[in-house]
């Protein structure tokens, strides 16, 4: 018999109550990898303690030219609350230094399996 988890996984539904960000990254082939390796620390150390933390998604580009950010939150508050915690926001400078982002707030509107 298992435990039951309490652990939240990604999900891509409509029906599903929760905001995805979606961050793409634009950076130099030289530094993708070193800023999965930003991105992922930034929510070991930071992201995922906070409140209305779901899941990150770290997916890098085959080009080596993109890194995209695919996290969901409970709610645009818990989000936005990112802003307000030092912890979160000293990670960012330093991935402002080697990438350009633009990070968009979306909910689900459609999805389609085979």
């Amino acid at each position: 018999m298992s435990a039951i988890s309490t652990e939240q996984k990604a999900t891509i539904s409509v029906d599903a109550d929760l905001v995805t960000l979606v961050n793409v990254f634009k950076v130099k082939p030289e530094n993708q990898q070193l800023l999965v390796d930003m991105l992922v620390e930034a929510t070991e150390d930071a992201m995922a303690k906070l409140p209305g933390f779901i899941s990150a998604n770290i997916h890098k580009s085959l080009d080596g030219e993109w890194v995209t950010n695919y996290a969901q939150w409970k709610s645009v508050e818990d989000f936005r609350a990112i802003f307000q915690n030092p912890t979160a926001l000293e990670h960012m400078p330093k991935i402002g230094k080697i990438a350009e982002s633009s990070p968009v707030l979306y909910e689900v509107c459609y999805t389609k399996h085979s």
